[in-house]
C-alpha cells in the first residue's frame, strides 16, 4: 500500500526522473560497483547529458571523454542516448564475463521504454586502469528490436 501511494506521488508531482531497482546479489560488495556504473549511465542517457555518459563509457584504457575528440564522443553518446531513454529499468542479475584479461561483468538490465519492455539487455563493464568500471558495451540492436 505504502508504494503504490509513493508511485501516486510521484505521478501527481509530474515527475519525468526515471525510477530505478537495485537487485543485489550476496557477494554484494563486489557487485556494487559495476551495477553502479550502468545505473549512473542510464540515468546520464535519460538526461541528455552526453559529456557525463562519456565519461562513464570506455575501456580498460579510460573514459572515452578522456581520449577522443569531445565532439566524437558527443555524437556517439546522443544517438545511444536515444535508444536507450526510457520510463523505468531494473538491474536483474550480473555476471563474469569469461575470457578476458581485465575484470569484466556483463549487467543485465530489464528496461521500460515508451511503455514496451524490453527484456535481458546487457551491458558489458570493465574495470579500467584507474580501478574506476566503466559501461564498455550495451546491446543497442536488442533494445531498437524490443528484447
Amino acid at each position: 500500500m505504502k508504494m503504490r501511494w509513493m508511485a501516486f506521488a510521484v505521478l501527481a508531482l509530474g515527475s519525468t526522473a526515471c525510477s530505478q531497482t537495485r537487485v543485489m546479489q550476496s557477494d554484494a560488495a563486489s557487485a556494487v560497483a559495476p551495477q553502479m556504473a550502468v545505473e549512473r549511465f542510464l540515468q546520464a542517457a535519460n538526461a541528455r547529458d552526453l559529456h557525463g555518459m562519456g565519461q562513464i563509457f570506455g575501456t580498460v584504457d579510460g573514459p572515452l571523454m578522456e581520449r577522443q575528440r569531445r565532439q566524437d564522443v558527443e555524437l556517439r553518446m546522443d544517438a545511444i542516448s536515444s535508444i536507450l531513454k526510457h520510463d523505468d529499468y531494473r538491474i536483474i542479475r550480473e555476471e563474469m564475463v569469461a575470457g578476458r584479461d581485465d575484470p569484466t561483468t556483463r549487467v543485465m538490465v530489464n528496461m521500460t521504454i515508451n511503455g514496451r519492455s524490453v527484456d535481458n539487455v546487457p551491458f558489458v563493464v570493465v574495470r579500467a586502469n584507474s580501478g574506476r568500471w566503466l559501461v564498455q558495451e550495451v546491446d543497442l540492436e536488442r533494445v531498437m528490436a524490443g528484447g
